[in-house]
């Protein structure tokens, strides 16, 4: 089978780039019942690595003359920023500066042979933050287990009200519609219940119930937010915004990108790979996508576990 152009797929799903930051956006549905609900991830490139070569200028003048370290700096070649920056900590462990470095021109080469070699310490420097949206809880309780690299900040039911309560359909429920019709029902019914409770939750707390009790205001909402949130399905939706470096991002692909990925998991993982590849086709172009057999799309390496 053969590869897919990964800025084709991109501009399938209707991504979109400034500044080298990419963004997947995805639309909101309603239900007849006027919830409101997403069928695909969005992906948000929120940051990226801002690399300052010219600051290694005090360091590389301060050897002997004659290594040439200086010319370091006259490479006319410009990388992404990650890429720089990866480069920049490789040669530093080699005192590869002079001559004979490897030139910005040949990064795709050096970066090959790092992969190749599975020395990933270096792709750790680089770090990517996302937003993830359109994702179900069931979904981000998959993603957190990628600890190693990675920071998590994800919506907190407990704070935030029903007022931003939307939903997830699951891939197979979209294109069969006694399952999707259940599912509108579902999420209007979870929607209805969250409100019925949020209310009878709050007449309790203002007919004195300890249990509800609090005395800033802040806290009598949580209370009730946090008692409310159990009716509330796995196909809630929980953004969420991710860092991670390089290496850890190459990981979360590669497991969750694969063929025998869980589906929904799989979408987010091919949106974040190709906002990452279009950010560094450097450090992330030694991926492949493939259309598998029913419609959706899967990545790979032969570099896993760099």
């Amino acid at each position: 089978m053969s590869a897919l152009d990964p800025q084709t797929l991109f501009q399938e799903y209707n991504g979109s780039e400034n500044a080298g930051f990419a963004t997947i956006h995805a639309p909101v549905h309603h239900t007849p019942g006027g919830t409101p609900y997403l069928q695909v991830p969005g992906v948000v490139t929120l940051a990226r690595p801002q690399t300052n070569p010219t600051g290694l200028a005090g360091f590389l003048d301060g050897f002997d003359t004659s290594l040439g370290f200086s010319q370091y700096l006259d490479d006319p070649t410009t990388l992404p920023e990650s890429s720089q920056l990866c480069k920049i900590a490789g040669q530093t462990c080699y005192m590869s500066f002079g001559p004979k470095r490897t030139m910005n021109e040949n990064a795709g080469r050096y970066f090959e042979n790092l992969k190749s070699s599975g020395h990933g310490s270096v792709f750790e420097h680089a770090n990517f933050s996302l937003l993830l949206y359109g994702v179900s809880r069931s979904l981000t309780h998959e993603l957190i287990r990628h600890r190693a690299g990675m920071g998590f900040s994800q919506l907190s039911q407990r704070y935030v009200s029903g007022r931003m309560l939307r939903f997830v359909e699951r891939p197979e429920y979209r294109d069969d519609a006694q399952l999707h019709t259940q599912f509108e029902q579902r999420v209007d019914r979870a929607a209805e219940e969250y409100a019925q409770l949020t209310k009878r939750l709050l007449e309790m707390q203002k007919e004195g119930s300890t249990i509800l009790s609090a005395e800033a205001r802040t806290d009598l909402r949580k209370k009730v937010q946090q008692a409310a949130r159990s009716v509330l399905p796995n196909e809630t939706e929980a953004p969420i915004v991710v860092t991670g470096n390089v290496r850890s991002w190459r990981h979360v692909i590669e497991m969750r990108a694969d063929a025998h990925a869980e589906t929904e998991i799989r979408e987010l993982a091919v949106r974040i790979f190709l906002c990452l590849n279009l950010a560094d086709p450097i450090l992330f172009g030694d991926y492949e996508i493939e259309q598998l057999a029913d419609g959706t799309h899967a990545v790979t390496t032969t570099y896993r576990k760099v």
